[in-house]
Protein backbone atom coordinates (compact mmCIF):
# COMPACT_ATOMS: atom_id res chain seq x y z
CA UNK A 1 0.00 0.00 0.00
CA UNK A 2 1.56 3.27 -0.97
CA UNK A 3 0.63 6.17 1.04
CA UNK A 4 0.41 10.26 -1.05
CA UNK A 5 2.26 13.14 0.26
CA UNK A 6 0.24 15.99 -0.55
CA UNK A 7 -2.61 16.36 0.46
CA UNK A 8 -6.19 15.89 -2.26
CA UNK A 9 -7.89 19.31 -2.83
CA UNK A 10 -11.40 18.44 -3.15
CA UNK A 11 -13.27 19.71 -6.39
CA UNK A 12 -16.46 20.72 -7.01
CA UNK A 13 -18.60 19.02 -9.17
CA UNK A 14 -20.98 20.73 -11.70
CA UNK A 15 -24.37 19.79 -12.81
CA UNK A 16 -26.32 20.95 -16.03
CA UNK A 17 -29.06 23.66 -16.47
CA UNK A 18 -32.42 21.95 -16.13
CA UNK A 19 -33.26 24.32 -19.10
CA UNK A 20 -30.31 24.82 -21.63
CA UNK A 21 -28.22 21.91 -20.44
CA UNK A 22 -24.80 23.90 -19.99
CA UNK A 23 -22.89 22.74 -17.35
CA UNK A 24 -22.46 24.94 -13.97
CA UNK A 25 -22.18 25.04 -10.89
CA UNK A 26 -25.01 23.72 -8.19
CA UNK A 27 -27.55 25.99 -7.16
CA UNK A 28 -30.76 25.75 -5.19
CA UNK A 29 -32.59 26.74 -8.51
CA UNK A 30 -30.83 24.32 -10.66
CA UNK A 31 -30.42 26.67 -13.78
CA UNK A 32 -28.17 28.92 -14.84
CA UNK A 33 -28.15 32.93 -14.97
CA UNK A 34 -29.65 33.70 -18.74
CA UNK A 35 -32.19 30.87 -17.99
CA UNK A 36 -32.85 32.15 -14.40
CA UNK A 37 -33.49 35.64 -15.80
CA UNK A 38 -35.74 34.50 -18.15
CA UNK A 39 -38.14 32.67 -15.96
CA UNK A 40 -38.24 35.04 -12.86
CA UNK A 41 -38.19 38.97 -13.35
CA UNK A 42 -37.66 41.30 -9.89
CA UNK A 43 -38.56 44.01 -11.20
CA UNK A 44 -42.09 42.77 -11.65
CA UNK A 45 -44.39 45.23 -9.57
CA UNK A 46 -41.81 48.38 -10.20
CA UNK A 47 -43.09 50.90 -12.21
CA UNK A 48 -40.61 51.88 -15.07
CA UNK A 49 -41.96 55.59 -15.60
CA UNK A 50 -43.26 58.43 -12.96
CA UNK A 51 -44.31 62.33 -13.00
CA UNK A 52 -42.45 64.69 -11.23
CA UNK A 53 -44.31 68.15 -10.32
CA UNK A 54 -42.15 71.16 -11.25
CA UNK A 55 -42.86 74.76 -9.95
CA UNK A 56 -40.69 77.49 -12.57
CA UNK A 57 -41.64 80.40 -10.34
CA UNK A 58 -39.71 79.37 -7.44
CA UNK A 59 -37.69 76.00 -8.65
CA UNK A 60 -39.22 73.81 -6.46
CA UNK A 61 -40.54 70.02 -6.50
CA UNK A 62 -43.27 68.63 -4.85
CA UNK A 63 -42.69 66.20 -2.65
CA UNK A 64 -46.73 64.22 -1.93
CA UNK A 65 -48.71 64.92 -0.01
CA UNK A 66 -47.99 69.20 0.24
CA UNK A 67 -44.45 69.92 0.26
CA UNK A 68 -42.50 72.01 -2.23
CA UNK A 69 -38.95 71.42 -1.86
CA UNK A 70 -35.58 72.93 -3.61
CA UNK A 71 -33.59 70.77 -5.51
CA UNK A 72 -30.61 70.96 -8.29
CA UNK A 73 -30.53 69.21 -10.83
CA UNK A 74 -28.72 65.37 -10.14
CA UNK A 75 -28.20 66.23 -6.62
CA UNK A 76 -28.81 63.88 -3.85
CA UNK A 77 -32.05 65.47 -2.82
CA UNK A 78 -33.48 64.95 -6.25
CA UNK A 79 -32.43 61.56 -6.03
CA UNK A 80 -34.16 60.63 -2.57
CA UNK A 81 -36.90 62.58 -4.04
CA UNK A 82 -37.38 59.86 -7.03
CA UNK A 83 -36.43 57.41 -5.23
CA UNK A 84 -39.56 58.00 -2.84
CA UNK A 85 -41.68 57.96 -6.03
CA UNK A 86 -40.86 54.39 -7.15
CA UNK A 87 -43.26 51.88 -5.33
CA UNK A 88 -42.08 48.54 -4.70
CA UNK A 89 -38.62 48.70 -3.17
CA UNK A 90 -39.44 47.48 -0.25
CA UNK A 91 -39.79 44.61 -1.53
CA UNK A 92 -36.10 44.09 -2.94
CA UNK A 93 -32.65 45.06 -1.84
CA UNK A 94 -31.54 48.67 -3.42
CA UNK A 95 -27.53 47.99 -4.22
CA UNK A 96 -27.16 51.42 -6.09
CA UNK A 97 -28.88 54.16 -7.77
CA UNK A 98 -27.25 56.98 -9.90
CA UNK A 99 -28.90 59.66 -12.75
CA UNK A 100 -28.19 59.14 -16.97
CA UNK A 101 -27.37 62.40 -17.93
CA UNK A 102 -30.09 63.90 -20.33
CA UNK A 103 -30.58 67.21 -22.11
CA UNK A 104 -32.04 70.09 -19.36
CA UNK A 105 -34.28 71.25 -21.35
CA UNK A 106 -35.63 67.57 -22.02
CA UNK A 107 -37.86 67.54 -19.52
CA UNK A 108 -36.84 63.76 -18.56
CA UNK A 109 -35.19 62.72 -15.65
CA UNK A 110 -33.69 58.71 -15.94
CA UNK A 111 -32.46 57.42 -12.86
CA UNK A 112 -30.35 54.00 -13.08
CA UNK A 113 -31.14 51.64 -10.58
CA UNK A 114 -29.45 48.03 -9.48
CA UNK A 115 -31.46 45.76 -7.22
CA UNK A 116 -31.27 42.26 -5.57
CA UNK A 117 -33.73 39.76 -4.62
CA UNK A 118 -34.13 36.16 -2.99
CA UNK A 119 -35.79 33.83 -5.66
CA UNK A 120 -36.56 30.02 -5.90
CA UNK A 121 -35.16 28.44 -2.93
CA UNK A 122 -32.40 30.82 -1.69
CA UNK A 123 -30.69 31.78 -5.09
CA UNK A 124 -30.06 36.26 -4.96
CA UNK A 125 -30.59 37.65 -8.46
CA UNK A 126 -29.32 40.90 -9.37
CA UNK A 127 -30.69 43.28 -11.78
CA UNK A 128 -29.78 46.71 -13.47
CA UNK A 129 -32.87 48.86 -15.04
CA UNK A 130 -33.45 52.38 -15.66
CA UNK A 131 -36.98 54.28 -14.48
CA UNK A 132 -37.68 57.47 -16.57
CA UNK A 133 -39.02 60.61 -14.75
CA UNK A 134 -41.31 63.19 -16.63
CA UNK A 135 -41.65 66.55 -15.78
CA UNK A 136 -44.78 68.22 -15.33
CA UNK A 137 -44.95 72.08 -15.16
CA UNK A 138 -47.52 73.39 -11.61
CA UNK A 139 -48.00 76.04 -9.52
CA UNK A 140 -47.07 75.63 -6.00
CA UNK A 141 -49.15 77.16 -3.56
CA UNK A 142 -47.35 80.27 -2.53
CA UNK A 143 -46.86 81.49 -6.26
CA UNK A 144 -50.62 81.15 -6.43
CA UNK A 145 -50.94 83.67 -3.56
CA UNK A 146 -48.27 85.79 -5.33
CA UNK A 147 -50.30 85.90 -8.38
CA UNK A 148 -53.49 86.31 -7.03
CA UNK A 149 -52.02 89.85 -4.97
CA UNK A 150 -55.05 90.26 -3.38
CA UNK A 151 -54.85 86.56 -0.95
CA UNK A 152 -53.23 88.27 1.93
CA UNK A 153 -53.42 87.57 5.52
CA UNK A 154 -50.88 90.52 6.74
CA UNK A 155 -50.59 93.83 6.28
CA UNK A 156 -47.55 96.51 6.96
CA UNK A 157 -49.02 99.89 5.92
CA UNK A 158 -46.12 102.42 6.07
CA UNK A 159 -46.61 106.05 6.65
CA UNK A 160 -45.07 108.96 6.97
CA UNK A 161 -46.56 112.72 7.34
CA UNK A 162 -44.51 115.07 5.13
CA UNK A 163 -44.79 116.43 2.12
CA UNK A 164 -41.79 114.48 0.00
CA UNK A 165 -40.73 110.52 -0.53
CA UNK A 166 -36.77 110.99 0.41
CA UNK A 167 -37.50 108.61 3.38
CA UNK A 168 -39.20 105.68 0.96
CA UNK A 169 -36.97 105.96 -1.25
CA UNK A 170 -34.24 105.04 1.06
CA UNK A 171 -35.74 102.90 2.69
CA UNK A 172 -36.30 101.29 -0.77
CA UNK A 173 -32.77 100.68 -1.14
CA UNK A 174 -32.33 99.38 2.02
CA UNK A 175 -35.20 96.83 1.68
CA UNK A 176 -33.56 96.08 -1.55
CA UNK A 177 -29.58 95.35 -0.11
CA UNK A 178 -31.28 93.21 2.58
CA UNK A 179 -33.54 91.27 0.56
CA UNK A 180 -36.66 92.23 3.25
CA UNK A 181 -39.21 91.79 0.60
CA UNK A 182 -38.68 88.03 -0.75
CA UNK A 183 -41.69 87.01 1.04
CA UNK A 184 -44.02 89.96 0.31
CA UNK A 185 -46.89 89.01 -1.92
CA UNK A 186 -47.25 92.37 -3.15
CA UNK A 187 -46.38 96.02 -2.74
CA UNK A 188 -48.76 98.70 -3.61
CA UNK A 189 -47.59 102.67 -3.50
CA UNK A 190 -49.94 105.56 -3.45
CA UNK A 191 -49.08 109.26 -2.00
CA UNK A 192 -49.61 108.69 1.72
CA UNK A 193 -46.75 106.02 2.13
CA UNK A 194 -46.26 101.88 0.77
CA UNK A 195 -48.51 98.91 2.10
CA UNK A 196 -46.64 95.27 1.68
CA UNK A 197 -48.82 92.45 1.40
CA UNK A 198 -48.44 88.89 3.58
CA UNK A 199 -49.44 85.42 3.29
CA UNK A 200 -48.96 85.01 6.92
CA UNK A 201 -48.28 87.02 10.08
CA UNK A 202 -44.99 85.94 10.96
CA UNK A 203 -43.47 87.69 7.66
CA UNK A 204 -45.30 90.99 8.09
CA UNK A 205 -43.46 90.88 11.74
CA UNK A 206 -40.14 90.52 10.26
CA UNK A 207 -40.49 93.53 7.89
CA UNK A 208 -42.08 95.49 11.00
CA UNK A 209 -38.79 94.42 12.96
CA UNK A 210 -36.74 95.54 9.76
CA UNK A 211 -38.25 98.84 9.84
CA UNK A 212 -37.91 99.19 13.74
CA UNK A 213 -34.24 98.98 13.26
CA UNK A 214 -33.33 101.05 10.25
CA UNK A 215 -35.51 104.14 10.92
CA UNK A 216 -37.62 105.88 14.59
CA UNK A 217 -40.62 104.85 13.97
CA UNK A 218 -43.74 103.28 16.05
CA UNK A 219 -46.31 100.64 15.29
CA UNK A 220 -50.01 99.68 16.05
CA UNK A 221 -51.46 96.71 15.39
CA UNK A 222 -54.96 95.33 14.60
CA UNK A 223 -57.06 92.65 13.42
CA UNK A 224 -60.19 91.73 11.43
CA UNK A 225 -62.11 88.52 12.32
CA UNK A 226 -62.88 86.99 8.59
CA UNK A 227 -64.45 83.53 9.82
CA UNK A 228 -65.24 80.99 12.37
CA UNK A 229 -65.43 77.54 12.84
CA UNK A 230 -67.33 76.56 15.88
CA UNK A 231 -66.74 73.26 15.62
CA UNK A 232 -62.58 73.79 15.85
CA UNK A 233 -62.49 76.86 17.82
CA UNK A 234 -60.52 78.06 14.72
CA UNK A 235 -60.45 81.80 13.97
CA UNK A 236 -59.07 83.33 10.53
CA UNK A 237 -57.93 86.72 10.75
CA UNK A 238 -56.21 89.74 8.46
CA UNK A 239 -54.09 91.66 10.56
CA UNK A 240 -52.72 95.28 10.08
CA UNK A 241 -49.57 96.77 10.87
CA UNK A 242 -49.58 100.42 11.02
CA UNK A 243 -45.82 102.14 11.12
CA UNK A 244 -45.44 105.39 11.02
CA UNK A 245 -42.33 107.14 11.07
CA UNK A 246 -41.34 110.66 12.76
CA UNK A 247 -42.06 113.38 10.25
CA UNK A 248 -38.80 114.75 9.99
CA UNK A 249 -36.72 114.28 6.98
CA UNK A 250 -32.85 115.10 5.64
CA UNK A 251 -32.48 119.17 5.40
CA UNK A 252 -35.46 120.13 6.82
CA UNK A 253 -35.63 123.09 9.47
CA UNK A 254 -36.82 122.30 13.16
CA UNK A 255 -38.00 123.94 15.99
CA UNK A 256 -37.23 121.86 18.93
CA UNK A 257 -39.56 121.72 22.56
CA UNK A 258 -37.11 123.37 24.78
CA UNK A 259 -37.10 120.28 27.54
CA UNK A 260 -36.16 118.16 24.56
CA UNK A 261 -32.81 120.74 23.86
CA UNK A 262 -32.16 120.65 27.10
CA UNK A 263 -32.06 117.05 27.36
CA UNK A 264 -29.46 116.97 24.08
CA UNK A 265 -26.86 119.65 25.75
CA UNK A 266 -28.73 122.59 25.95
CA UNK A 267 -28.59 122.72 22.66
CA UNK A 268 -30.47 125.63 20.23
CA UNK A 269 -34.04 125.27 19.45
CA UNK A 270 -33.66 126.50 15.58
CA UNK A 271 -31.96 123.19 14.24
CA UNK A 272 -31.18 121.61 10.84
CA UNK A 273 -31.94 118.02 10.30
CA UNK A 274 -28.65 116.39 8.61
CA UNK A 275 -29.24 112.96 8.05
CA UNK A 276 -32.53 110.18 9.02
CA UNK A 277 -30.92 106.85 9.86
CA UNK A 278 -32.18 104.83 12.63
CA UNK A 279 -32.24 108.39 14.60
CA UNK A 280 -32.92 111.68 13.23
CA UNK A 281 -29.57 113.55 13.69
CA UNK A 282 -29.66 117.38 14.09
CA UNK A 283 -27.28 120.19 13.71
CA UNK A 284 -27.46 123.91 15.45
CA UNK A 285 -26.29 125.92 12.71
CA UNK A 286 -24.88 128.37 15.38
CA UNK A 287 -22.87 126.23 17.21
CA UNK A 288 -22.36 123.12 15.26
CA UNK A 289 -23.86 121.26 18.26
CA UNK A 290 -25.06 117.74 17.23
CA UNK A 291 -27.69 115.49 18.77
CA UNK A 292 -29.67 112.42 18.03
CA UNK A 293 -33.46 111.72 18.33
CA UNK A 294 -34.54 108.43 18.83
CA UNK A 295 -38.00 107.19 17.98
CA UNK A 296 -39.20 106.77 21.63
CA UNK A 297 -37.55 110.36 22.34
CA UNK A 298 -39.54 112.06 19.61
CA UNK A 299 -42.52 110.46 20.49
CA UNK A 300 -42.47 111.84 24.01
CA UNK A 301 -41.78 115.43 23.01
CA UNK A 302 -43.39 115.76 18.91
CA UNK A 303 -42.22 118.41 17.15
CA UNK A 304 -43.41 119.77 13.65
CA UNK A 305 -40.55 120.63 10.55
CA UNK A 306 -41.23 124.51 10.41
CA UNK A 307 -39.75 124.11 6.95
CA UNK A 308 -39.44 121.26 4.35
CA UNK A 309 -36.79 121.20 1.65
CA UNK A 310 -39.20 121.88 -1.35
CA UNK A 311 -40.18 125.37 0.46
CA UNK A 312 -36.14 126.71 0.76
CA UNK A 313 -34.95 129.79 -0.84
CA UNK A 314 -31.90 130.41 -2.95
CA UNK A 315 -29.49 132.68 -2.13
CA UNK A 316 -26.22 134.10 -3.15
CA UNK A 317 -23.44 134.23 -0.71
CA UNK A 318 -21.96 137.66 -1.14
CA UNK A 319 -19.23 137.85 1.70
CA UNK A 320 -18.08 134.76 4.27
CA UNK A 321 -15.46 134.82 7.20
CA UNK A 322 -14.70 132.28 9.54
CA UNK A 323 -15.47 132.05 12.81
CA UNK A 324 -12.95 131.54 15.12
CA UNK A 325 -13.75 128.85 18.34
CA UNK A 326 -13.32 131.85 20.74
CA UNK A 327 -16.26 133.77 19.13
CA UNK A 328 -18.59 130.70 19.05
CA UNK A 329 -21.20 130.78 22.09
CA UNK A 330 -20.79 128.24 24.52
CA UNK A 331 -23.57 127.20 27.27
CA UNK A 332 -23.22 125.23 30.18
CA UNK A 333 -23.17 121.33 29.59
CA UNK A 334 -23.46 121.30 26.04
CA UNK A 335 -22.65 118.20 23.95
CA UNK A 336 -20.96 117.25 21.10
CA UNK A 337 -19.79 119.35 18.34
CA UNK A 338 -19.58 118.40 14.34
CA UNK A 339 -15.78 118.27 13.02
CA UNK A 340 -17.10 117.96 9.45
CA UNK A 341 -18.71 121.28 9.61
CA UNK A 342 -16.75 124.99 9.55
CA UNK A 343 -18.92 127.74 11.58
CA UNK A 344 -18.62 130.91 9.82
CA UNK A 345 -20.53 134.49 9.42
CA UNK A 346 -21.68 134.85 5.80
CA UNK A 347 -23.76 137.90 4.41
CA UNK A 348 -26.50 136.83 1.92
CA UNK A 349 -28.72 138.16 -0.50
CA UNK A 350 -32.08 136.18 -2.18
CA UNK A 351 -31.17 135.66 -5.82
CA UNK A 352 -34.75 137.32 -6.78
CA UNK A 353 -33.62 140.46 -5.53
CA UNK A 354 -29.82 140.66 -7.39
CA UNK A 355 -30.64 143.92 -9.15
CA UNK A 356 -33.63 144.79 -7.88
CA UNK A 357 -32.71 145.70 -3.74
CA UNK A 358 -30.11 146.03 -2.14
CA UNK A 359 -31.40 143.78 1.50
CA UNK A 360 -28.72 141.77 2.62
CA UNK A 361 -29.11 139.01 5.40
CA UNK A 362 -26.19 138.09 7.86
CA UNK A 363 -26.44 134.89 9.55
CA UNK A 364 -24.46 132.03 10.90
CA UNK A 365 -24.04 129.01 9.12
CA UNK A 366 -22.22 125.13 9.15
CA UNK A 367 -21.39 125.20 5.67
CA UNK A 368 -18.28 127.16 5.85
CA UNK A 369 -15.99 124.58 4.77
CA UNK A 370 -17.88 124.25 1.05
CA UNK A 371 -19.25 127.92 0.77
CA UNK A 372 -17.51 130.67 -1.14
CA UNK A 373 -18.37 134.27 -2.28
CA UNK A 374 -20.71 133.79 -5.13
CA UNK A 375 -21.75 130.52 -4.38
CA UNK A 376 -25.51 129.84 -4.53
CA UNK A 377 -27.15 128.27 -0.91
CA UNK A 378 -30.26 127.44 0.24
CA UNK A 379 -32.20 128.52 3.30
CA UNK A 380 -35.37 128.87 5.10
CA UNK A 381 -36.12 132.78 5.23
CA UNK A 382 -37.97 133.92 9.01
CA UNK A 383 -37.68 137.29 8.04
CA UNK A 384 -40.61 137.35 5.90
CA UNK A 385 -42.00 133.96 6.55
CA UNK A 386 -45.27 133.42 8.76
CA UNK A 387 -45.09 130.01 10.64
CA UNK A 388 -47.33 128.58 12.84
CA UNK A 389 -45.72 126.72 15.46
CA UNK A 390 -46.30 126.98 19.40
CA UNK A 391 -42.60 126.09 20.44
CA UNK A 392 -41.54 128.91 17.55
CA UNK A 393 -43.77 131.50 19.30
CA UNK A 394 -42.28 130.56 23.15
CA UNK A 395 -39.09 132.11 21.40
CA UNK A 396 -37.78 135.46 21.57
CA UNK A 397 -38.20 137.42 18.37
CA UNK A 398 -34.65 138.96 18.70
CA UNK A 399 -33.10 135.41 19.34
CA UNK A 400 -34.31 134.13 15.97
CA UNK A 401 -31.72 134.70 13.06
CA UNK A 402 -33.30 135.88 9.83
CA UNK A 403 -32.04 133.17 7.56
CA UNK A 404 -31.26 129.27 8.53
CA UNK A 405 -28.66 128.14 5.55
CA UNK A 406 -29.47 124.40 5.24
CA UNK A 407 -27.29 123.29 1.78
CA UNK A 408 -25.32 124.43 -1.30
CA UNK A 409 -26.68 124.75 -4.60
CA UNK A 410 -24.78 123.15 -7.07
CA UNK A 411 -26.82 124.48 -10.10
CA UNK A 412 -29.31 122.98 -12.63
CA UNK A 413 -31.16 119.83 -11.93
CA UNK A 414 -31.88 119.07 -15.17
CA UNK A 415 -27.96 119.27 -16.27
CA UNK A 416 -26.66 117.33 -12.81
CA UNK A 417 -29.31 114.46 -13.96
CA UNK A 418 -28.06 114.55 -17.49
CA UNK A 419 -24.66 113.96 -16.65
CA UNK A 420 -25.48 111.30 -14.00
CA UNK A 421 -23.54 108.02 -15.06
CA UNK A 422 -25.03 105.38 -12.29
CA UNK A 423 -28.22 104.41 -11.38
CA UNK A 424 -30.62 102.51 -8.60
CA UNK A 425 -32.84 99.10 -8.47
CA UNK A 426 -36.09 99.70 -7.31
CA UNK A 427 -39.08 97.53 -5.84
CA UNK A 428 -41.54 96.08 -8.33
CA UNK A 429 -44.35 97.95 -7.12
CA UNK A 430 -48.64 98.66 -8.04
CA UNK A 431 -48.49 102.94 -8.37
CA UNK A 432 -52.27 103.67 -7.30
CA UNK A 433 -52.96 107.24 -6.56
CA UNK A 434 -49.60 108.10 -7.02
CA UNK A 435 -49.02 112.30 -8.44
CA UNK A 436 -46.11 110.73 -10.85
CA UNK A 437 -44.85 114.66 -11.48
CA UNK A 438 -43.90 115.18 -7.42
CA UNK A 439 -42.75 111.55 -7.38
CA UNK A 440 -40.06 112.55 -9.87
CA UNK A 441 -39.17 115.43 -8.53
CA UNK A 442 -38.93 113.77 -5.07
CA UNK A 443 -36.71 111.05 -6.21
CA UNK A 444 -34.44 113.44 -8.40
CA UNK A 445 -33.65 114.88 -4.79
CA UNK A 446 -33.06 111.90 -3.41
CA UNK A 447 -30.23 111.02 -5.90
CA UNK A 448 -28.84 114.72 -5.46
CA UNK A 449 -28.56 113.90 -1.36
CA UNK A 450 -27.21 110.74 -2.57
CA UNK A 451 -23.92 112.22 -4.27
CA UNK A 452 -23.85 115.53 -1.86
CA UNK A 453 -23.38 113.19 1.17
CA UNK A 454 -20.97 109.99 1.30
CA UNK A 455 -22.69 108.49 4.75
CA UNK A 456 -25.80 108.34 3.76
CA UNK A 457 -25.36 106.16 0.24
CA UNK A 458 -22.54 103.92 2.47
CA UNK A 459 -25.76 101.77 2.98
CA UNK A 460 -26.66 101.38 -0.47
CA UNK A 461 -25.89 99.58 -3.68
CA UNK A 462 -25.17 102.14 -6.87
CA UNK A 463 -24.91 100.43 -10.67
CA UNK A 464 -22.88 102.06 -13.07
CA UNK A 465 -25.28 103.02 -15.77
CA UNK A 466 -23.51 101.66 -19.04
CA UNK A 467 -26.17 102.92 -21.07
CA UNK A 468 -26.45 106.42 -20.20
CA UNK A 469 -24.46 108.53 -23.22
CA UNK A 470 -22.09 110.55 -21.39
CA UNK A 471 -22.31 114.44 -21.78
CA UNK A 472 -19.75 116.96 -22.72
CA UNK A 473 -18.92 119.44 -19.82
CA UNK A 474 -18.78 122.99 -21.17
CA UNK A 475 -16.65 125.82 -19.15
CA UNK A 476 -19.22 127.64 -17.85
CA UNK A 477 -21.05 124.83 -15.90
CA UNK A 478 -20.45 123.89 -12.53
CA UNK A 479 -17.32 121.42 -11.85
CA UNK A 480 -17.35 121.47 -7.93
CA UNK A 481 -20.72 119.40 -7.77
CA UNK A 482 -20.22 115.92 -5.85
CA UNK A 483 -20.04 113.16 -7.90
CA UNK A 484 -20.05 109.45 -7.24
CA UNK A 485 -16.43 107.92 -8.03
CA UNK A 486 -16.48 104.18 -9.86
CA UNK A 487 -14.93 102.85 -7.12
CA UNK A 488 -18.20 102.99 -5.22
CA UNK A 489 -20.35 101.44 -8.26
CA UNK A 490 -18.69 98.27 -8.10
CA UNK A 491 -20.91 96.31 -6.40
CA UNK A 492 -22.75 93.35 -8.45
CA UNK A 493 -20.35 95.08 -11.40
CA UNK A 494 -19.67 91.93 -14.24
CA UNK A 495 -16.53 92.72 -16.31
CA UNK A 496 -16.20 90.85 -19.83
CA UNK A 497 -13.81 91.25 -22.25
CA UNK A 498 -14.69 93.26 -25.58
CA UNK A 499 -13.14 95.60 -28.01
CA UNK A 500 -11.40 97.90 -25.83
CA UNK A 501 -10.53 95.50 -22.96
CA UNK A 502 -13.31 96.12 -20.38
CA UNK A 503 -17.08 96.02 -20.43
CA UNK A 504 -18.75 97.23 -17.34
CA UNK A 505 -22.44 95.25 -16.96
CA UNK A 506 -24.48 96.63 -14.10
CA UNK A 507 -28.30 95.78 -12.72
CA UNK A 508 -31.13 96.79 -15.07
CA UNK A 509 -32.74 99.53 -12.58
CA UNK A 510 -36.40 98.73 -12.33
Amino acid sequence: MEYMDQQQQPTQGQILCCQCGIPIAPNPANMCVACLRTQVDITEGIPKQGTLYFCKACERYLQPPAIWVSCALESRELLALCLKKIKGLAKVRLVDAGFIWTEPHSKRIKVKLTIQKEVMGGAILEQVFVVEFTVQNQMCTDCHRVEAKDFWKAVVQLRQKTSHKKTFYYLEQLILKHNVHSNTLNIKQHDEGLDFFYSCIDHARKMVDFLRTVVPCRYKTSQQLLSHDVHSNTFNYKHTFSVEIVPVCKDDVVCLPKKLGHSLGNMGQICVCTRVTTTAQVMDPNTLQVGEISGPAFWRSPFQTICGSKQLTEYIVLQIERLEDKDRRHVKGEGARSQKHLLSDVWVMRAQDMGVTDSQYHCRTHLGHILKAGDSVLGFDMASTNVNDTNLEKINPDNLPDVVLVKKHYGDRVRRHRKRNWKLKGLNKDDARMDTDSADGDYIGFLEDLEEDTEYRRNINIYRDKNKVPVEQSDTEEEDAPKISLQEMLDDLHLTDDETGLDEQGAAAI
